[in-house]
This record gives C-alpha cells, sequence and structure tokens, in this order.
C-alpha cells in the first residue's frame, strides 16, 4: 500500500510538470527531442542484446531527482544552463515514459496499477496552482517519496547472484552507452539540419554529460517493470541492471562535467 502511495504522488509531479513545461513549449523542442534520442537508442540497444524481452521499455525513462542529485555534487562548479537543460530533458522523458506505458503496455494495467501511474499523472496535469504545487511536491518527492520507493522496491530486495545475468547487463549497457549516445546524437542532428539551436550558455561538451546523468533512472523503470514483467528471476535482473546503471552514468557524468565548470 505504502508503495501505490507514493507512486500515485510521484506521478501526480510527472503531471504538474509535464502541463507547466508546455507553458514554454519553443524552449522544450531541442530537450525533447534530446530525450527522444534517450530513449530510443537504449530501448534499441537493449533489444539487440536481448530479443523478445518485455523488458526493454525500463531501459528508456529517466529520473530527475537522482541526475538532479548528482549534478549537485558539483556545486557551483555546474553551469545553470546543464540543468535547466537537463531539466527539460527529463520531462520530456516522463511525458515519453506515459506514452509508451499507455500504448504498449495498456493491456498489463490493472485498474489499481492505472490509477496510481496513468491516472495520477492525468490528476496532476489538471490541476489548477500548478507552479505552487510543484514547489511543495518536488522536494517531498526528491527528499522523502523517491528514496523510500527506492528503498522499499529497490535497495531491500537486490539479488547480486543475478548480477551477470543477461537482462542485467544489457540494461547497464542500453542505459550507459544509449543514454549518451542517443541524447548527444539527436542534440546534434536536431541542431544541424533545424533552426533548433543550444542555449548560448551551453555547449555540445556539455549535452554528453547531460546524457551520462541520464542514464540513472530508477523510479518510473521499477515501475514499468513492475507492471510488465511476469516473473521474479526478471525483475531480479532489472533490479540490478537499473541499479549499476545509475552508480555508473551518475558517476560518469559527474566526471566528465567536471572537466567543463561554469564561469565564475
Amino acid at each position: 500500500m505504502l508503495s501505490e502511495i507514493l507512486t500515485f504522488i510521484f506521478f501526480v509531479l510527472i503531471g504538474l510538470e509535464i502541463r507547466e513545461g508546455l507553458q514554454r513549449p519553443k524552449d522544450a523542442i531541442l530537450p525533447a527531442i534530446s530525450a527522444l534520442g534517450g530513449m530510443l537508442l537504449p530501448a534499441l540497444i537493449f533489444t539487440l542484446l536481448v530479443p523478445g524481452s518485455r523488458a526493454w521499455a525500463v531501459s528508456m525513462p529517466t529520473d530527475v531527482a537522482l541526475a538532479i542529485g548528482a549534478l549537485s555534487i558539483l556545486g557551483k562548479r555546474v553551469n545553470p544552463a546543464v540543468r535547466l537543460f537537463l531539466l527539460t530533458l527529463a520531462v520530456a522523458d516522463d511525458f515519453f515514459s506515459l506514452v509508451v506505458i499507455g500504448i504498449f503496455f495498456s493491456d498489463d494495467l490493472h485498474l489499481a496499477s492505472a490509477i496510481y501511474t496513468l491516472g495520477a499523472a492525468t490528476i496532476g496535469f489538471v490541476l489548477p496552482f500548478r507552479h505552487r504545487l510543484i514547489a511543495i511536491l518536488s522536494p517531498i518527492a526528491t527528499f522523502v517519496v523517491i528514496p523510500v520507493y527506492i528503498f522499499i522496491n529497490l535497495l531491500t530486495q537486490l539479488d547480486f547472484s543475478v548480477s551477470t545475468e543477461k537482462i542485467s547487463t544489457s540494461i547497464v549497457i542500453a542505459r550507459v552507452v544509449g543514454k549518451v549516445l542517443g541524447i548527444t546524437l539527436f542534440t546534434c542532428l536536431a541542431t544541424r539540419f533545424t533552426k533548433l539551436t543550444l542555449p548560448s550558455a551551453l555547449e555540445i561538451k556539455e549535452v554528453v554529460g547531460i546524457g551520462f546523468l541520464a542514464g540513472m533512472g530508477l523510479t518510473v523503470s521499477i515501475v514499468i517493470a513492475e507492471i510488465t514483467l511476469q516473473t521474479e528471476s526478471e525483475l531480479a535482473q532489472v533490479r540490478m541492471g537499473l541499479f549499476f546503471a545509475a552508480i555508473v552514468s551518475g558517476l560518469c557524468g559527474v566526471l566528465w562535467l567536471r572537466r567543463f565548470p561554469a564561469s565564475l
């Protein structure tokens, strides 16, 4: 029951953030395209490595709280444009993740799970006073909801004996490699072949760091796994893959962005 309540709160926040992001559609176009690349390539890589597995969608979502948390390690060394691009990208990622759930896994959603995922996001999307609610819910989600959810649904259930199983290793490869390649590639293509441009304060080398950080994905990925996977063996492998992918992606992102500190 606690897990469902936490999921409901988290998805309400996702809905709020998606609606708030639509208030600035022009600024969100490039990060949305980047996010799409950061979802398609991991899914493609995972599918090539584990054909026929229903876990392909687990490799796609990004956890903004984890990514921003890792970014905060750098303190004032972080270019503010990096944080803003990452936030916008993660919101677009959340939207695409809901679309994936709704299109590909609607048959797996029983009434309860539909209410606390897609239903909760819909509630968040239509609620008034979005800016105020985001200001209230965001720190609650970051410091309470997500840590408790991850503790209950991931950390207490880790099985290190499946660390080298195919699904585990494939998720790590798909997320760590696919996220950064997809985000960087789609950003380059969009800025090269359209009129879209990076913010003046942001460089493509920093987008690479954003791509690494986007490989950190636990909360939505676990929800997708619990909805779509049918065996405990697969779930155990997914948990280990997400755990290691988050650690490796976070370290890579922080170490990469340390090389390009903000001008003080």
